[in-house]
């Protein structure tokens, strides 16, 4: 048994996350919920307490702003905090555009925004924290964060849901349980590609493509005919490498996620108030992140238990892809102990996938070290090397635009 604390537990995701540790996760003692915003806060806690109740959890919940009281004695602490709230998302998603880049909140010029944003935040939260407390990170891009804060010497794991989504959505198409589904799951965070989906040793993924090839590609918005060439699935991020134009053009023409997630979280939190309400509404299935407490409740139950569970999750590279240096956080299916997390044998990447996971990596080392150090020379060489970017006159004018935009949450700045 073991206490949790939950940072940015005034999110409307978090209800998402306490179903889940109230249906699977009965290890969880106390869970703590810290956020600077209390109004907020304290409408999220008093529902996330009656989802606890409604499934009769014996976690005991409470929520605090108060940094050190929450991370006192916490075993685990599950970072999902946005610094600047959904006007900063929407304008990680809107200023790239002038320049005909991607404008996205983990990639390109607007997630590195996000990242130098970030990082020092969630690097103060982890030295606050007990010293041999697991730092589980859902924060975006996880990648980054998840390297600042294993540089940093934490015990740490980033998290997504990608993976779990598709050996979900698999294992219902192939009717059987998901723990049956093994998948070889490789690459960084947001630029992942299926390669295989193992069941008793077999590889199914061929199956899949020839049944649903139609329905996978519309679920990731890639065309099929680069799943077809490529042999395997690419995760609905890699859209914005292999469809880079089109998608800026549909983003001018459209108002933001940040925008529509900003309306949801209203209307949600108009939910949350009614104290008759128990259980997670559908609506929340909107917000994204399916499968989110699952992932989190398994990895935290294989960190703590030493249980050897498989999970993807975001580690240092050590060899694992030898192409990249042994410090860079890769994302792969991983066994996992109370060790950490190790990624399975799997076979080398391809040309076609090893050329951008390099690329991407190199740019995720020269963000770490401009969201530590600062300095406009930092960001613009790591703008430059990004693949969304890779020219001079755009990093240049990426670089004034970001730190215009960012100037309130960089203090290197003031």
């Amino acid at each position: 048994r073991l206490k949790i604390a939950v940072v940015g537990g005034g999110s409307t995701y978090t209800p998402e996350l306490i179903d889940g540790f109230a249906r699977l996760a009965p290890f969880a003692s106390e869970i703590v919920l810290l956020d600077p915003a209390l109004d907020r806060l304290s409408l999220v806690g008093a529902f996330a307490q009656r989802i606890l109740a409604h499934h009769g959890s014996p976690a005991k919940l409470r929520w605090t702003s108060d940094v050190d009281d929450a991370l006192a004695g916490a075993s685990t602490v599950v970072i999902q905090l946005r610094v600047g709230g959904q006007r900063a998302r929407i304008s990680d998603e809107t200023f790239p555009l002038a320049c005909g880049c991607v404008g996205q909140e983990t990639t390109g010029a607007g997630g590195f925004a996000k990242a130098l944003r970030t990082v020092p935040e969630v690097l103060d939260i982890a030295r606050r924290a007990d010293p041999g407390a697991w730092i589980v990170n859902f924060t975006n891009p996880v990648g980054i964060v998840t390297r600042a804060l294993l540089d940093a010497g934490h015990r740490a794991a980033g998290l997504c849901n990608v993976a779990i989504g598709f050996q979900r959505r698999w294992a219902a198409a192939l009717g059987i349980e998901p723990s049956a589904v093994t998948l070889d799951h490789v690459g960084l965070n947001h630029l992942t590609w299926e390669r295989a989906a193992y069941v008793d040793g077999v590889d199914r993924l061929p199956h899949i493509l020839e049944q649903g090839l139609a329905d996978l590609a519309a679920g990731v918005q890639i065309p099929a005919e680069i799943i077809t060439a490529l042999a395997c699935v690419p995760s609905y991020y890699l859209r914005y490498f292999y469809c880079h134009d089109e998608v800026v053009a549909e983003e001018r023409g459209r108002p933001t996620r940040g925008e529509r997630v900003a309306e949801l979280e209203e209307q949600l939190l108009r939910m949350y108030a009614d104290p008759a309400l128990t259980e997670k509404p559908a609506l929340l299935g909107e917000r994204g992140g399916a499968f989110y407490s699952e992932a989190a409740v398994g990895l935290i139950a294989s960190l703590h238990h030493d249980d050897g569970g498989i999970h993807a999750v975001n580690v240092r590279n050590r060899g694992f892809l030898p192409f990249l240096s042994d410090d860079a956080v890769i994302e792969a299916t991983c066994r996992v102990g109370a060790d950490g997390a190790h990624p399975l044998p799997a076979p080398p990447l391809r040309p076609e996938f090893a050329g951008l996971v390099a690329g991407v990596s190199a740019y995720e080392e020269l963000a770490v070290d401009a969201a530590l150090h600062g300095g406009r020379d930092r960001v613009y060489r790591a703008l430059l090397t990004h693949p969304l970017v890779a020219q001079h006159d755009k990093a240049t004018r990426l670089t004034n635009d970001l730190l215009a935009a960012n100037r309130d949450h960089l203090a290197w700045l003031s």
